[in-house]
């Protein structure tokens, strides 16, 4: 068949309501200034799908830096990979801040989070290697897995005995084959906001031997005492190996960095084709990337006023019934029961009539009969945006309740 006949015939799981479901359910069109309230097909919506954790996006600090910083370098300096001639002082400043910050001996910058994570795996591992990972790990670990020509075994998800048992088969494996071997998993998982049980994984390091890779995306910024992630909060900081984060979430911004012992980020900095085959960061990125930073350094109150937040919306929320799972993290998924049909309703009934925006998750990403609501609070929601949310979502509990949202799809969207 052709590869076009093909993939037109079977368009996959959310592209089979391409027609339906575009501009309104997927790939919506938020206008106006990042923040709480935000335009939706001309309406004010209340916002809870941006993952601005901390408040960054239009922090007055930060706004002036990136503005500045482009009227003084342009966004084409510097020219070429960083290897070659896209390097400066400020590209090895934030290199040094990052690290610093995550307390580890050196970091690396990189361009993007996901292409990062997918590099950071090809480049440790070869093909003698056995990786152990988390069965909802992100995509971009899955897709940098399958460059992976070694093999790997897959525990579930945060099951202490499970990666136990891997890694007892991993260790079988690699002593044949001569390998080493890697645990991947994440800080905070994007979707449930479970915390990655880091300190069971580093504690089973006084029985197995090897290396501890953390996608802390969601975690820095928003976890531990100072905000170096979910390594701190559990207190195994030291104990990761290979600690990752994206600037895409607390950080309001593009780029990524991998912080490491010192002598491993030099290795990583000669081996990254993600980074040696790639344009530097421009200087403005970086420029406002070390703002940011220093945000996040000097003024713990902005994460205190996260967390006030993500406390009363959680609080708020069980109160009222809702299962939230097991989220300890600001990340808040609200699970409710039902199908395609009634998701489409709710997130209509949410938008049209309560003007509250939020991202609203259905199978394949979690399973069939569920409906999961995923909530991002940031330090710039109020209280009374709280308030306003948790009135709507007792409306939309008990209309589920009533079954109200069993009738067809409201003809809302625009075709593609």
């Amino acid at each position: 068949m052709d590869i076009f006949e093909r993939i037109l015939a079977n368009p996959g799981p959310l592209g089979q309501y391409a027609d339906q479901a575009y501009g309104y359910y997927m790939f919506p069109k938020l206008v106006g200034e990042i923040g709480p309230y935000m335009e939706f097909q001309g309406v004010s919506m209340l916002n809870w799908s941006l993952n601005n954790y901390i408040g960054l996006a239009n922090h007055p600090e930060v706004r002036k830096t990136d503005a500045e910083a482009a009227a003084r370098w342009g966004m084409a300096y510097p020219m070429g990979a960083r290897m070659m001639s896209g390097n400066s002082d400020m590209h090895e400043q934030i290199d040094r801040e990052l690290a610093e910050f995550v307390h580890k001996e050196d970091s690396v910058l990189l361009n993007y989070g996901y292409q990062g994570v997918v590099s950071i795996i090809d480049a440790v591992l070869d093909r003698k290697d056995v990786v152990v990972y988390d069965e909802q790990c992100h995509a971009c670990i899955i897709d940098g897995l399958r460059l992976h020509m070694g093999k790997r075994f897959v525990y579930k998800h945060n099951d202490m005995e499970s990666v136990e048992k891997q890694l007892q088969r991993a260790t079988k494996l690699s002593e044949q084959t001569g390998g080493g071997i890697l645990v991947i998993t994440e800080g905070v998982f994007g979707m449930s906001g479970v915390m990655g049980n880091l300190k069971g994984i580093v504690e089973l390091k006084k029985k197995y031997n090897f290396r501890f890779l953390v996608d802390d995306a969601h975690g820095f910024g928003t976890m531990g005492a100072t905000g170096a992630g979910t390594g701190e909060h559990q207190g195994v900081q030291d104990g990761i190996d290979l600690y990752f984060s994206t600037f895409a979430k607390s950080m309001a911004s593009i780029g990524a960095f991998v912080a490491a012992d010192k002598k491993i980020c030099t290795y990583l900095r000669h081996n990254l084709r993600s980074q040696i085959f790639a344009k530097s960061l421009p200087m403005p990125i970086v420029e406002g990337a070390l703002k940011r930073l220093e945000l996040l350094r000097n003024k713990p109150e902005l994460r205190q006023k996260l967390w006030d937040i993500v406390n009363y919306l959680q609080d708020g929320l069980r109160a009222r019934g809702f299962n939230l799972g097991v989220t300890e993290t600001p990340v808040t998924p609200v699970f409710l029961q039902g199908g395609i049909t009634e998701a489409a309703q709710i997130t209509h009934d949410l938008r049209a009539n309560f003007h509250i925006f939020c991202s609203i998750v259905t199978y394949p990403v979690v399973p069939k009969g569920v409906i999961m609501l995923r909530i991002i609070p940031t330090a710039v929601h109020t209280k009374e945006d709280v308030d306003k949310t948790l009135h709507a979502f007792s409306e939309v509990g008990r209309k589920l309740q009533a079954g109200e949202y069993k009738q067809e799809v409201p003809a809302v969207a625009t075709p593609i």
